[in-house]
């Protein structure tokens, strides 16, 4: 076994990759990288049933965007490949002969529905656990069908450490002779993982803590090919929040599960991935926001912890905020365009002012299109939504603001932020009003709500001068009905 840190990413191509899936290829590549290790891609595709042809294509576009870059893998090659389980299937099958020839697997000529009748065994009854040599060459003389099985200890216990559990021990009458090699001659997950991990020199496994019942069984077949088991690290749940408020594994109830989803909602990569890194992992200092380097820098399993972490989407929506105001308004405008919609030919234009105002506001990008949309359309409101206690505006007010304003905004000729801003501020200073009595009136005229992206100068030179006559005009005429 090499020295060196290895760790690997073993998906099986059946979906998307959930967020639990995206934080464990994370700490991999972390911890590898933390220790000037390499960090492998394999891809787990036994069970052929539950395959989706573009899911790894799917896998690669998801650790591409979040910047989780194998050493070792499928479309990068390397010294242990093929990194393809299914084109690995002659490995196997040589390795499982070995444990038949030294007593530690067995053929199982069982159908599918015999030999799990046992009362005393939760499993298979083990019916061909012990046939005679005469038996079984009776069987494969007939061309009958077999599985290949571990033959497990019947007494005594398996203890094995984990990294973040510590020891875990379980009584070896609990494990069921499983199945290595299936009828198809392919390996099932729990045999193929052992071999490749051994030959790919993997020192490090990092996984959910459901494999933790089928270690015993990894460990045991370590232990029969007289090969050192490489540290186990089990990690727990991504919990989700019910609507009780009660938590629950991770799951399609709670909202996006999947780092595509995310993104497509209008996560930043960056701040999912940073988001993730701490659901489960403590860095020694209270910081919060990481780069890829600085994480990779400071990661330790010291700092995993052994409970479940609960995804917030409200703490997800805070990261993403800040990574927004660490861009600049050029590349957040760029990056933000997709997500506002059709714009109108005034707002094209004026695309990067009305991006700047958004930039601080907005959580993800995906709240645009809705935050915008009375750009387009002015909203029906009615004459009550003038009403302003704070601010001491009612529709009577409003209707007296409205007309006054308009005739202060009419003569510009240059339509600009500074221009609108000294024709509002005149118009104030000489009405002796305060600055929110007339704000408001406008603000509703010109959206039709209550809360916009920018104040009121910045709604009236976005809209354009044309645009922004016939609101106030419209608002003028809903307070006539007063």
């Amino acid at each position: 076994m090499s020295n060196k840190v290895r760790t690997r990413f073993a998906p099986s191509p059946t979906g998307y990759m959930h967020i639990g899936n995206l934080r464990t290829a994370l700490y991999a590549y972390l911890f590898a990288k933390a220790n000037d290790g390499d960090f492998i891609l394999r891809i787990e595709d036994t069970d052929r049933n539950r395959y989706v042809p573009d899911a790894v294509d799917f896998i690669n576009r998801t650790l591409a965007a979040a910047h989780i870059v194998p050493d070792e893998g499928p479309e990068i090659g390397g010294a242990f490949g093929p990194y393809v389980q299914s084109q690995r299937q002659e490995i196997y099958q040589k390795y499982a002969d070995a444990l038949i020839e030294n007593g530690f697997a067995y053929r199982c000529f069982c159908s599918p529905d015999e030999g799990h009748t046992a009362a005393s065994f939760s499993g298979y009854d083990r019916t061909c656990r012990d046939l005679s040599p005469a038996v079984i060459q009776q069987h494969l003389d007939a061309g009958d069908s077999f599985v290949i099985r571990q033959k497990m200890p019947l007494n005594g216990a398996t203890t094995f450490h984990d990294m973040v559990h510590g020891n875990i021990t379980i009584q070896n009458d609990e494990l069921e002779d499983q199945v290595l090699i299936k009828r198809d001659g392919m390996p099932t997950y729990n045999f193929a993982n052992v071999i490749d991990d051994h030959l790919m020199q993997v020192t490090h496994i990092i996984r959910g803590v459901e494999f933790i019942t089928s270690t015993p069984k990894h460990v045991l077949l370590y232990q029969s090919f007289g090969w050192d088991p490489p540290a186990f690290v089990h990690l727990p749940p991504v919990m989700g929040k019910n609507e009780d408020g009660s938590v629950s594994k991770l799951s399609k109830r709670h909202g996006a599960t999947s780092f595509a989803e995310l993104v497509a909602m209008g996560y930043l990569p960056e701040a999912i991935t940073n988001y993730v890194a701490l659901l489960g992992w403590s860095p020694k200092s209270n910081q919060e926001l990481f780069s890829m380097d600085e994480m990779a820098k400071v990661f330790a399993l010291d700092g995993l912890s052994k409970s479940s972490a609960v995804f917030d989407y409200a703490k997800l929506n805070w990261f993403n905020s800040e990574y927004f105001k660490q861009m600049s308004d050029a590349d957040f405008a760029q990056a933000a365009l997709p997500f506002a919609g059709e714009l109108t030919d005034e707002l094209q234009v004026k695309w990067p002012y009305l991006a700047a105002l958004l930039k601080p506001r907005i959580n993800r990008y995906g709240e645009i299109a809705d935050q915008i949309a009375f750009f387009r359309t002015l909203p029906e409101y009615s004459s009550e939504l003038f009403s302003n206690k704070r601010n001491k505006v009612t529709p009577e007010v409003s209707a007296a603001i409205l007309p006054a304003v308009c005739a202060a905004l009419e003569p510009l000729a240059d339509w600009t932020p500074d221009t609108i801003n000294t024709a509002l501020h005149g118009y104030i200073d000489g009405c002796g009003l305060k600055m929110g009595t007339v704000m408001w009136p406008l603000r509703i005229a010109l959206s039709g709500q209550k809360v916009t992206p920018g104040g009121v100068t910045e709604l009236l030179y976005l809209l354009g001068k044309e645009i922004c006559l016939k609101r106030l005009q419209k608002g003028i005429a809903i307070l006539a009905n007063i």
